[in-house]
């Protein structure tokens, strides 16, 4: 085809054609972007769940490498032992401690993760 000028059609197209087109969000997300009153207890409760699960974390570890002292108090005979020619005590504080605490460590993301899913979740759901 030609134009009435006696140049030949161009066909102009833009790039955004093929972008992606947004999602919509569900009332939830929407709620939570919005700041509303409802989107604000969605996000405490998140916060509150996370806040608990730190505090049980920390307890926890706190019970456990707070309470080794103890056990050295209570069994007085550990102080005096040797395992591969180093004190039972150093081997509880220094080596045994780790495998726990990274035990520990792991149980904890998977845990934080999960709150996230279900939050996700009653997000998705509203």
């Amino acid at each position: 085809m030609t134009t009435p000028t006696g140049g030949r059609r161009v066909i102009v197209t833009s790039s955004r054609t093929r972008a992606q087109r947004r999602g919509t969000y569900s009332s939830g997300g929407r709620e939570i972007d919005e700041q509303t009153v409802v989107g604000e207890v969605l996000v405490t409760s998140l916060l509150r769940a996370q806040l608990r699960l730190a505090i049980y974390a920390a307890a926890l570890v706190g019970i456990l490498i707070g309470g080794l002292p103890l056990v050295f108090v209570f069994f007085p005979g550990l102080s005096t032992r040797y395992l591969l020619g180093v004190p039972i005590p150093w081997v509880l504080l220094g080596v045994a401690v780790y495998p726990g605490v990274c035990l520990g460590a792991w149980a904890y993301v998977r845990a934080a993760e999960r709150n996230e899913e279900d939050f996700a979740e009653l997000v998705d759901r509203s």
